[in-house]
């Protein structure tokens, strides 16, 4: 396992595994602590729901699907997204600001971080959605009257 991380630092020269500020730090205990175990029962839930024949026969049927198997499932996913779009978008705020770093080192650190925020924003899209969608909607107050 050290070699690997011997191997990824010294490739992507990433600061944050070489000398990991205090946030950082917390940043990894709260993946180790929450996604990790979010992760292996979310993949237990969205099997049991069969979430991808689900997903493609909705997509197909443009049908509003939203049982995912587990009725829990989008509101996990969505504090896993939002969290994982905070986290990563803190990050690739911080090694942009890294002077003695060049555009180009800078630019393989986005290689690796941006398609993650990309992922995570997605997913909180996707789930805030079926949230909304399971709640109802718009409520009639929040409605405007037609004149």
């Amino acid at each position: 396992m050290n070699d690997i991380r011997t191997f990824y630092i010294d490739t992507y020269h990433d600061r944050f595994f070489s000398h990991p500020p205090a946030w950082f730090t917390m940043y990894l205990w709260l993946e180790l602590v929450y996604h990790v175990p979010l992760s292996f029962w979310a993949v237990g839930a969205l099997r049991r729901g069969s979430y991808c024949d689900l997903m493609w026969n909705a997509w197909r049927k443009s049908s509003s699907l939203l049982i995912l198997g587990d009725p829990k499932v989008p509101a996990h996913l969505l504090v896993f997204a939002v969290q994982t779009a905070l986290t990563t978008s803190t990050c690739i705020a911080d090694y942009l600001s890294w002077s003695e770093y060049s555009n180009a080192e800078k630019i393989e650190l986005g290689k690796l971080y941006v398609p993650y925020l990309a992922l995570s924003v997605f997913m909180g899209v996707d789930m805030w959605t079926r949230l909304i969608k399971s709640i109802g909607g718009p409520s009639k107050a929040g409605r405007k009257k037609d004149d």
